[in-house]
C-alpha cells in the first residue's frame, strides 16, 4: 500500500483520498454521528428528568415531615 501511495503527488494523499472517503462513507458517518447526538440528548434529558424527580420527592417529603412535627 505504502508502494502505492508513495509516487502519487502530495494533493492526492491529504486532498482527493479523504474527499472519495467522504462521498463513499459519508453517510455512514453522518449516520453514525446523528445516532451519537440523539443518544447523548435522550441521555441527557433523562438525566434532567431524574433530577427533576428526586428534586420534587425531596422537597415533598421533607415540605410533609415538617407538617408532621405539629
Amino acid at each position: 500500500m505504502r508502494e502505492i501511495f508513495a509516487g502519487l503527488p502530495w494533493w492526492v494523499k491529504w486532498v482527493a483520498v479523504p474527499v472519495i472517503a467522504l462521498v463513499v462513507f459519508g453517510s455512514v458517518i453522518a449516520t453514525v454521528v446523528g445516532f451519537v447526538i440523539g443518544l447523548l440528548f435522550k441521555l441527557l434529558i433523562f438525566v434532567a428528568l431524574v433530577g427533576g424527580l428526586v428534586y420534587i420527592v425531596r422537597k415533598f417529603v421533607s415540605s410533609s415531615s415538617s407538617r408532621g412535627d405539629w
